[in-house]
């Protein structure tokens, strides 16, 4: 394997490291992951952006999260 190969694959995995997290974030939400029988137009769709808020909502919220107590400042 070249060394630019190398490079290019450990660029990729980043991203694709990144990507798998935030699809286990995201699968948190048990709608996501189980089977959707709503049958109304666009109710999956608003599920899967409900699921995705929650989690970009949480990846927020920890930034603020104090290391030592595991208290939330605010």
């Amino acid at each position: 394997m070249r060394p630019g190969e190398k490079r290019r694959n450990r660029k990729l995995a980043r991203v694709r490291v990144r990507a798998e997290h935030a699809i286990a974030g995201i699968k948190i939400c048990r709608i996501t992951k189980d089977v959707f029988r709503n049958l109304v137009d666009g109710s999956s769709d608003l599920a899967m952006s409900i699921a995705t808020g929650l989690h970009n909502f949480r990846r927020a919220r920890r930034r603020y999260r104090h290391k030592s107590t595991n208290a939330y400042f605010g």
